[in-house]
């Protein structure tokens, strides 16, 4: 008789594929009687919309944390003997499943991992490979006889419940690339064996813009910043010089090969190598989930040269938007009064603008209420929520935090609340002016756009709560600098199904300090990692527009 046997397969963001491999593996897990599990690490509506129309249970519980993370949960959802975890970009094959359920029934228990063969399928675009350097997504290729292997591949790998017993499960704080290696290295350590078997195939499929030499090279460039941190924190990383070898290869070989493996290798040992000298691994503070991946990479400011002819080109965009800046002026002027509480607090670095937001917001033909305290020792974040105390939420229609030197556009206030109002957004913020000091790219202004969807908004120098967001997210987490947080808003507006966004057309200037001039920025981070620990958050890959409105 076989073992029973759960089905589990972690998905974030990509319901088309989803649905290609659960209809491939829904057939087989009805006929043998699998239980078939979804664990969305998002979530989106139309991936459960997915799971549930091929009988699959569906759980977001816990979402943002991760794959390693999304896998345990998997695990603890079935009481299941043996556990059979897949990718959402994969199709099996005919006798996938019962080539799975046979193997476990005739190897003894020592034998507590198994896995297949996995064949790479691109489709919709041309991809020519040589076939020296294998292809741009996992596969294995272990011949047509079964046999012990050294490892498993997330995307096909079947394994004991009891051998989650004898080493732990997956380590959720790992990023994807050597994640269920680790695990593997542990059951191997223990004595454990890991079994190939034939009969168990998939197809690992690319298709549509995925399927593009370029989004191919992207996907590649992050598995190698990835694989050289995984490397790092193993001692085994190469030398900068070694790596700089190998990427000199890579170049090389697609010319010489006409193979299209030569720029997708290039761009691993690209990423390789941007992941050696881009910053140092911190030290003493634990990583979440990746490599600090709520973090943008960028100080984002802009200073010299650079800034001079930034703010030349926004000056050439003020001038070619006149009229329709105009026009929106004049509708947000005969849009219904709203009432607004605006929270900011006074640095005591001495450099505020201060006096010139007061006179532009008194401007506004709303009803607003601005509430200043001083930092006096304080955090931003404990701040704010002091204020938050002294005023009743309900009275208001937006509440708007506000940082002391963010430059506002004359008649800001009205024609960017009406213009998030039209976007139906729930929290938004302005765009920063090309010469702002930004650390996001995705925040800066887009020429010719009225407002844009996004799947993240930031924490300053401005941002924005409709009724729905404000009675969520405020008073907010005892924060002092807040690092973070906006990545933990944006897995909950996606949560909640939220429109969130940039308002492009009012853009603001944020020139006199830097991102974290008033503070350590390792504190920053430090508290960020702490503050995310167990919390779904959006990851900074994650971070795009999907709707854009002139």
């Amino acid at each position: 008789m076989l073992t029973p046997a759960a089905i589990i397969v972690p998905t974030r963001g990509r319901p088309h594929y989803l649905d290609r491999a659960l209809a491939s593996i829904a057939p087989q897990a009805a006929a043998l009687g699998a239980e078939l599990i979804v664990v969305d690490d998002g979530p989106e509506i139309s991936t459960r919309t997915v799971a549930e129309a091929h009988g699959a249970s569906y759980i977001s519980e816990g979402a943002g944390d991760g794959l390693n993370a999304a896998r345990n949960r998997g695990i603890g959802a079935s009481d299941a003997e043996l556990l059979i975890f897949t990718d959402d970009d994969v199709e099996v094959h005919a006798g996938w499943l019962l080539a799975l359920l046979e193997g476990a029934a005739e190897q003894p228990e020592q034998v507590g991992v198994f896995s297949g063969p996995i064949h790479a399928r691109i489709e919709d675009h041309r991809f020519r490979a040589c076939g020296r350097e294998g292809w741009p997504i996992t596969t294995t290729e272990l011949g047509p006889s079964d046999a012990d292997c050294v490892y498993a591949w997330g995307s096909n790998m079947m394994i004991r419940r009891s051998a989650f017993g004898a080493v732990g499960l997956f380590d959720p704080l790992l990023p994807v690339g050597g994640d269920e290696q680790e695990w593997e290295e542990r059951w191997r350590v223990s004595g454990g064996r890991i079994r190939y078997l034939a009969a168990a195939a998939v197809d690992h499929v690319r298709c549509g813009d995925d399927s593009r030499l370029s989004s191919l090279c992207d996907a590649a460039r992050g598995r190698g910043r990835v694989a050289r941190r995984f490397d790092e924190a193993r001692g085994t990383a190469p030398s900068i010089w070694g790596e700089l070898r190998v990427f000199a290869g890579c170049l090389w070989h697609g010319p010489r090969r006409l193979c299209s493996m030569g720029p997708v290798t290039a761009a691993h040992s690209w990423g390789r190598i941007e992941a050696a000298i881009s910053r140092k691994p911190l030290s003493g503070a634990p990583v979440i989930s990746g490599v600090n991946d709520f973090m943008s990479g960028s100080g984002g400011q802009v200073s010299g040269r650079r800034a001079k002819l930034l703010a030349l080109a926004d000056r050439g965009i003020d001038l070619r938007e006149t009229l329709s800046r105009r026009a929106l002026r004049r509708d947000a002027a005969a849009a219904p009064r709203r009432g607004v509480l605006v929270l900011t607090i006074a640095s005591d670095h001495g450099t505020s603008l201060l006096a010139e937001q007061r006179a532009e917001l008194e401007r506004s033909h709303h009803s607003v209420e601005l509430r200043v305290a001083a930092a006096a020792g304080a955090g931003k974040f404990e701040n704010l929520n002091a204020l938050i105390e002294a005023a009743d939420r309900r009275e208001y229609d937006w509440v708007v935090v506000l940082d002391d030197d963010a430059d506002l556009p004359r008649g800001f206030l009205d024609s960017f609340l009406f213009a998030a109002e039209a976007a139906g957004l729930q929290i938004a913020q302005p765009a920063h002016r090309l010469h702002s000091h930004a650390a996001w790219p995705i925040t800066r202004r887009r020429r010719g756009v009225r407002s844009r969807r996004t799947t993240f908004v930031e924490i300053g120098p401005v941002t924005a709560f409709a009724p729905a967001a404000a009675a969520a997210l405020i008073p907010f987490p005892k924060l002092r600098t807040g690092w973070g947080l906006d990545a933990h808003w944006a897995a909950i507006a996606a949560q909640r199904g939220w429109p969130i966004g940039i308002v492009d057309a009012t853009p603001v200037g944020h020139t006199l300090r830097p991102v974290a001039a008033d503070y350590p920025r390792e504190d920053a981070i430090a508290e960020a990692q702490e503050f995310l620990r167990g919390r779904p958050y959006l990851r900074s890959d994650e971070i795009r527009t999907v709707g854009i409105q002139r």
